[in-house]
This record gives C-alpha cells, sequence and structure tokens, in this order.
C-alpha cells in the first residue's frame, strides 16, 4: 500500500521597520522601487549590517514553536544568478539555524498531532518579479526584507493535515507580532514536497517540489492532487522523476516547471563580512518574557469560559476583534460579549468592509450593553436594535435606548399581559397541558407580540410555563 510523505517549507516576512543588512525601509504598501538603498542594490564596496530586531523576532517563532536556539550562530552565502537576485548570492544560515528539532501541535480527527520542524533558519527575500507581457520588472522593494524559513520534517501525511499546520503556523506568527502573514500579499509563501513509499519501507519516495501556492486552503488541494497523481503512475509500473511543479489555481492541477537532472550546488560559504552572532542569556530571557498569550493558551481559556467552540475559531482568526476582546472579557459576561463581536459586529465590518477601529464602537458603550444583557434589563433583540447606532454614530447606549423608545417591563407588567394572553387562548393551554409544545411557542408569540418584542424571553417561558402549571 503506498502512503504520502509530505513536507512543506514556509517562507515568512519579518515585519521589523527596516531591512535585515541594510537601512533601506520595510514596507509592502509603498510605490514600487522606493525603499531601496546601496546595499540592497549591491553596489560594490557596500557592507551588509545586520538588523538585531530581527534575530529577535526570529527567537521568538523559534521558542514559540518548541525549537533549540542556536546560541553562537553565522550567516553563509547561497550562490546563484538569478535576476531577482541582485548580489548574485543570498545570505542566509545554512549550518547554523537559529532554531532546530521544534514542533507544532495540530488537532486531528485521531486527537494532538506533533508535527517536526526541522529547522527555522534566517535569510533575505529576493526582489519581486512583474512578468508583464514580454517583459520582466523587478521591484526591489523586496530585496533585503527579513525572512525566517520554516522546514518542516517529512511527517505531514495529508493535505487536511498540511492545511491544520500551517493554520496553526500562521496564528502563532501573527499574534507573536512578528508578521502579519498575508499569503494574498506575499508575506507568508509555501512549498510542499510530496512523495509516495510502501507503507512498510524505510526509504523514502521521490520527491515532488510543488511552488506558486496562493492560499492555505489551496495547499491542501494541491497536495492532494499530487498525491493521486503519483499514485496513479506509481500503480500503472511508472516511476517517478524529481520534479518541481506549479499549482494551477484556475484548473487546480500541478503543472510541469522542470525536472532535477541533479542536485542544486549552491557553493555554500561563510558570510566574510557578517561576524558570528552570540544570544546570551538576557537577550534569550528577555525574549521569552516578551512573547505574549498565543492561540493554544486563549482556545484553553475560552473554553473554559463557555465560549462556543465557532465563536473561538472566530475569534482567533481576527486578531483585532480578539485583541478587542482581551481587553475588557474579565470584567463582564465574555459569552454575551463574544457573541455580539462575532456575531452582528463582525457582519457589520464584512459588510461595509471595515475594521473595528473604522467604527465609532468604544469599550465603554460595549461594557454597558453587555451589561443590560446579562442582567436582562433589555432583549437579546433590543441589543440587536441598539448595536448599529453603537458602531456609526458617538451616542452613548442611553442616549440611544432613549432615541429608540425601548424600555424594559418590569414582572408585574410582564404577568399582566401573560394572564390575558392565557386568557384569551384557553385551548392553547389545553393543548400544551396535553402535551403539545407548539402549544407554548404560540403562546409566548402572543405575549411577544403584545410587548412589542420588549419581554425578556428566559423571563417569560418560566412566567409563562409556571402561571399554567397553577390552573
Amino acid at each position: 500500500m503506498l502512503v504520502p510523505t509530505i513536507g512543506i517549507e514556509v517562507h515568512v516576512e519579518l515585519k521589523s521597520n527596516s531591512k535585515v543588512f541594510s537601512r533601506g525601509k520595510n514596507d509592502f504598501n509603498d510605490d514600487i522601487n522606493t525603499n531601496v538603498d546601496e546595499i540592497d542594490l549591491a553596489y560594490p564596496g557596500t557592507l551588509p549590517a545586520l538588523n538585531k530586531d530581527v534575530i529577535t523576532m526570529a527567537m521568538k517563532a523559534c521558542i514559540a514553536f518548541h525549537c533549540d536556539i542556536t546560541r553562537h550562530m553565522h550567516f553563509d552565502r547561497k550562490n546563484y544568478f538569478y535576476p531577482d537576485l541582485p548580489k548574485g548570492f543570498q545570505i542566509t544560515q545554512q549550518d547554523t539555524p537559529i532554531g532546530r528539532n521544534g514542533y507544532v501541535e495540530i488537532k486531528t480527527d485521531e486527537g494532538i498531532k506533533k508535527i517536526g520542524i526541522e529547522r527555522i533558519h534566517i535569510e533575505e527575500d529576493t526582489c519581486k518579479s512583474i512578468h508583464s507581457g514580454k517583459q520582466t520588472l523587478l521591484n526591489y522593494n523586496r530585496a533585503g526584507v527579513p525572512l525566517i524559513e520554516i522546514v518542516s520534517k517529512p511527517v505531514i501525511k495529508d493535505g487536511k493535515e498540511a492545511m491544520l499546520y500551517l493554520e496553526s503556523l500562521r496564528e502563532n506568527l501573527l499574534y507573536l507580532g512578528v508578521s502579519d502573514v498575508k499569503m494574498e500579499e506575499g508575506s507568508m509563501r509555501c512549498d510542499a514536497n510530496v512523495s509516495l513509499k510502501e507503507e512498510d519501507s524505510p526509504v523514502l519516495g521521490t520527491k515532488v517540489e510543488i511552488k506558486n501556492i496562493g492560499s492555505i486552503s489551496k495547499v491542501a488541494i494541491s497536495i492532494n492532487y499530487e498525491i493521486e497523481r503519483q499514485k496513479k503512475i506509481l500503480e500503472s509500473g511508472g516511476k517517478m522523476k524529481e520534479e518541481t511543479r506549479r499549482f494551477d489555481d484556475k484548473t487546480e492541477t500541478t503543472i510541469l516547471m522542470r525536472v532535477k537532472e541533479t542536485g542544486n550546488d549552491y557553493r555554500y560559504q561563510p558570510e566574510p563580512n557578517i561576524p558570528f552572532v552570540d544570544i546570551d542569556d538576557k537577550w534569550y530571557n528577555d525574549t521569552v518574557e516578551s512573547i505574549p498569550t498565543l492561540p493554544a493558551a486563549m482556545r484553553d481559556e475560552y473554553e473554559q469560559l463557555g465560549i462556543s467552540s465557532n465563536n473561538i475559531n472566530t475569534l482567533i482568526a481576527y486578531k483585532e476583534l480578539n485583541d478587542f476582546y482581551r481587553e475588557i472579557y474579565k470584567d463582564i459576561d465574555s459569552v454575551i460579549l463574544a457573541n455580539l463581536l462575532t456575531g452582528d459586529i463582525l457582519s457589520h465590518l464584512n459588510k461595509n468592509n471595515i475594521e473595528l477601529k473604522d467604527t465609532c464602537l468604544t469599550k465603554e458603550n460595549i461594557l454597558k450593553l453587555v451589561t443590560l444583557l446579562s442582567k436582562k434589563e433589555i432583549t437579546s433583540k433590543q441589543g440587536k436594535e441598539i448595536l448599529p447606532y453603537l458602531l456609526t454614530t458617538n451616542n452613548s447606549v442611553d442616549k440611544i435606548i432613549d432615541d429608540l423608545g425601548i424600555k424594559g417591563l418590569d414582572n408585574s407588567e410582564l404577568e399582566t399581559i401573560v394572564k390575558n394572553v392565557i386568557n384569551a387562548n384557553n385551548q392553547s393551554v389545553v393543548d400544551y397541558k396535553a402535551g403539545k409544545e407548539k402549544a407554548l411557542k404560540f403562546l409566548i408569540g402572543q405575549v411577544m407580540k403584545e410587548t412589542k418584542g420588549q419581554a425578556n424571553p428566559e423571563t417569560l417561558n418560566k412566567m409563562l410555563i409556571d402561571l399554567i402549571n397553577k390552573m
């Protein structure tokens, strides 16, 4: 039986203020070829100067992914010639990567699985190639942008596991604050290596590399396609060749780019212009202390608070919402707050294609609204009426309630209305006592109609049942 063996290489751009070996600004959104200096252009006589913040950011990633840190490390030159590489070599870490032997935990159908990380190393990005007709143009803004490359061990078994692994990487890197991990902008890019072997064989199959994968979901599709393609070849008696293939978005297939006849000889050599880097205990310990709460710990905490799994995943996926949530969730009903943020508030943001900071929502107003809901002083329906005004005006909750004419019903008012509905619908009372639950829903609907939706559903339900049982 043939089984897949999959490894993934992920390149992540770090969001330092300047580039890794120059003072050039590191900003994706600036105009083309504006963030460039002499070092980025490889002018003769220029020397690289290492950005310490890049080392700290890379170290954070290594610690979060349980890697052994290389305390005494150097950089190397990876020599190859390509139009997007101004110097004719790339500065990277070949022999002394900053991190080794880490892992990421993913939750599979069979339970928790550790995906091993072979190494994490620091390197510089190349120019961005822009293809226009028969021309290829170069954007030097990306030349020298700091990268970490995260190389997994070949222990992933299918596209779903690959997707879970990448989602975990992306979440952690985002919350570490070291990268914005936007695949659509190229700040997170990944290649997948796929091979098949006989289940009992210790020898891995011939590796095929897949490039040009534009999203995490497409990684799963490309891997699953490649598994089936290789399986058909091998089961029909064919042999695999070591190839590089690209993923085609339109056909959702992999297409041959080139066959690897020989191994790449990059003629690695130590970079002579950058001294060895020593990470002392203070630097290491300060970095450990700077690491924030990460998604796995957040999930455990949110589950204990009783937040639904869907809302947990939504909160963590939308970091801006989650950051807002974490500033105030300990002071109020955290479940109601999570429901509001992941429900109507997120819907408003998506509908208007804006971020939370673009709204008028304040912590004071959301605290007030959640308190009113938790004390059942207003209904969830009334909360939904109030929210749009909190998002689009600077009015207080009390002012919005006055303007909308919203008022709560005290129990004596509600009881009078409930008794009137019961007296006017005797047959429904008889039907409910006979075991017909729909009759109770009908009565609740009548009360809500009479109260114009202002009755609290929980209070109403209990009051209605108690009064009927006393009859």
